[in-house]
């Protein structure tokens, strides 16, 4: 029997207007950012998934390669008020919950979540910029560094005691923006992780939106790129360095260097990881092709509606498809930096 055509992993963008931080990097919330204003003064309400489109997605998707989803990145997807929803529909479908979270773990605390995503968890990424409470707090507006930290110890502590009782082994990660605030403690930030138990340090380049943030850009000229470099070779080493409480390494993502003539194309032959491999849906419906800020990817086209198409007639559509084979004639996936060494794509 043929495989139905689709994704393996769907991002739902839950809850993209919740959130409890205002981390300077966030397209949604940033201190620099206006998209919160802009919803306020036009008197928009703040957008939530209706949770039965989550589940007309999933049902519809039965018989292909999904195994994943994800739900919202650019807001807190644990304020969402149907979470404990979205994790029954993990189980009843048989698939993995991949949650990135900025680490407050609101309204139930580490240990009460952990309890509850571990059994389902593929991954769950912390947003971990800075290793020290300095940085972090200054990127991650309105944390308490210490108590995060503490956090991502109870938050492992049940990981371990789930694994260890012969349950779901679940993936931590620190998640970062690569910046120049924090740069220099990317090091440190593997150190912290080996130390804690957290399996793997991921990151990406900045997504420049506004004038504040472009001075952040580590790829806005070759002196910026070789202070990179500088430090990615420092981090590489420090990951040999520093083992796992289990003797293993560190899994590093996209720390790599970067050539110098990377200030428009972070990697001139880089190839999307995306395309033919995952979805977005945004809060009303849209497919989306990417995770690109949502202006950028507007502009890659109109692919249609999850509440009145199916994911695998738009997945099968010309449109769709002519977009997978030329992408990189659209200048939004030109500067995108997102995309991977084709090599790394092939070991992911």
């Amino acid at each position: 029997m043929n495989q139905k055509a689709g994704p393996w992993r769907i991002t739902f963008d839950t809850n993209p207007d919740d959130c409890n931080l205002r981390c300077i990097m966030c397209e949604e919330h940033s201190i620099y950012s206006s998209c919160q204003v802009k919803r306020k003064e036009a008197g928009a309400p703040r957008r939530r998934m209706d949770i039965e489109l989550i589940r007309k997605v999933l049902e519809e998707s039965k018989g292909s390669q999904l195994r994943e989803i994800i739900p919202s990145t650019m807001g807190e997807p644990l304020m969402f008020r149907h979470f404990d929803e979205i994790i029954q529909l993990c189980h009843d479908y048989g698939v993995k919950l991949n949650l990135t979270t900025n680490g407050t773990f609101p309204k139930l605390g580490a240990v009460e979540w952990a309890k509850r995503i571990v059994p389902i968890g593929s991954d769950v990424k912390i947003s971990w910029n800075g290793a020290t409470k300095s940085t972090s707090e200054l990127i991650m507006v309105g944390s308490n560094f210490e108590k995060r930290l503490q956090n991502v110890k109870d938050f492992i502590r049940v990981r371990d005691e789930v694994a260890e009782s012969g349950g779901n082994f679940c993936r931590v990660t620190f998640q970062l923006t690569f910046m120049e605030i924090g740069l220099d403690e990317l090091p440190e930030v593997i150190r912290l992780a080996a130390s804690l138990g957290v399996n793997r340090v991921k990151g990406h380049h900045l997504w420049v939106f506004t004038p504040e943030m472009e001075a952040q850009n580590l790829r806005k000229n070759r002196d910026s790129i070789q202070r990179w470099n500088a430090i990615a070779a420092k981090a590489l080493k420090v990951a040999e360095e520093e083992r796992l409480p289990d003797g293993s390494k560190v899994l590093l993502e996209n720390i790599y260097l970067l050539d110098e003539l990377a200030v428009e194309e972070l990697l001139p032959k880089g190839v999307c990881p995306f395309l033919g491999q995952e979805a977005w849906v945004s809060t009303e419906g849209r497919f989306n092709p990417c995770c690109a800020p949502n202006e950028e990817r507007l502009k890659l086209g109109d692919f249609g509606n999850l509440n009145d198409m199916s994911l695998e007639k738009i997945w099968s559509d010309e449109a769709y498809q002519d977009l997978r084979k030329n992408y990189l004639k659209h200048s939004v996936c030109k500067r995108c930096n997102m995309r991977k060494k084709e090599d790394a794509l092939a070991n992911a």
